[in-house]
């Protein structure tokens, strides 16, 4: 399963290559400051790409992010503070009476302050890292969908929630942010063939035995271990990953949010030990997509069969 992806937040490439109109709308709604909301989990490069907004409701998305950040930053620093005296405290009892007690205290407080400063840092740094692209489940990522025939950028969630489903069902089916193709005429019967979208990908990140990627059986005695992997498109390029999408409406409020089709792995991705794939469709194959015909499924399965021939290298992930 791809619990991980690199997108491409780039708003301006994908409104200049795809054809996009950015649904300000929807970006707007995501970041207002409701009462009780919690701030949304964004990738940084989603919310940097209005960073040149020229028109008013861009300006307006732009300062509904800074608010969130101005917000955030305060807690931040309010938790270093706190987090700093709590390990500042600890290494004093060490000092005259070392115990396990005060040790897991001086690990916790430090490994608090060092989690909130790294965050607080990248809140004000100006330039992108490749890591600010990236998602996981939970993130929200700009998908691409079509309304009256026209191509829509919107920020979906990546964890789809089906229409007339609690919302306890993120926890109870955690798997939900990808899509099996083998389960598309069932569990995901009330998306395929009406909600379908694409999410832009530069690369996606997956979970593999180190055994398998190393083609070896375990040792007696040995315990499986996972090693994560980045899986490239070779030459590099951007892929447009078939998605199912969800509007949800419910007590909680309203949720735009999509999940990933996968399918069998292919031979690149297969030797390295990892047994499912994301769908890269033909960029010609598209439209077709984005506007399914919910009376003929079978023209939308010879699409994800005809996907876009990739070949893929794969790095260790750090």
């Amino acid at each position: 399963m791809c619990y991980s992806a690199q997108i491409r937040a780039d708003y301006t490439k994908l409104v200049r290559e795809y054809g996009a109109m950015m649904s300000l709308d929807e970006f707007a709604q995501l970041y207002a400051h409701d009462a009780g909301k919690q701030r949304p989990k964004t990738p940084k490069a989603m919310d940097d790409g209005f960073a040149g907004a020229r028109t008013a409701q861009g300006q307006d998305i732009v300062a509904k992010i800074q608010q969130w950040h101005a917000e955030e930053m305060q807690a931040l620093d309010t938790e270093i503070r706190v987090q700093g005296e709590r390990r500042d405290a600890a290494h004093a009892s060490l000092a005259t009476r070392p115990t396990q007690k005060a040790r897991n205290e001086a690990r916790i407080a430090g490994n608090r302050v060092e989690r909130a400063q790294a965050r607080l840092d990248d809140l004000r740094r100006t330039g992108l890292l490749p890591r600010d692209s990236r998602i996981f489940p939970g993130v929200y990522a700009p998908v691409i969908v079509s309304e009256r025939g026209q191509r829509v950028i919107k920020p979906m969630r990546y964890q789809c929630r089906l229409p007339d489903t609690p919302a306890r069902h993120d926890t109870l089916y955690p798997g939900t942010y990808n899509a099996r193709r083998d389960s598309l005429g069932g569990y995901w019967k009330p998306a395929f063939g009406h909600c379908h979208g694409v999410v832009v990908v530069q690369s996606f990140y997956e979970h593999v035995p180190r055994h398998a990627l190393e083609q070896r059986t375990l040792a007696p005695g040995e315990k499986a271990s996972n090693v994560v992997l980045e899986f490239h498109p070779q030459p590099p390029r951007d892929l447009l990953i078939a998605c199912l999408w969800s509007e949800w409406d419910g007590p909680e409020g309203r949720l735009l949010s999509f999940a990933a089709i996968t399918d069998e792995p292919p031979r690149d991705i297969a030797a390295a030990g990892h047994d499912r794939c994301i769908i890269p469709i033909r960029p010609d194959n598209l439209d077709a997509w984005l506007n399914p015909d919910p009376s003929d499924l079978d023209a939308l399965y010879r699409i994800l069969d005809d996907r876009e021939p990739v070949s893929y290298a794969h790095t260790e992930a750090a």
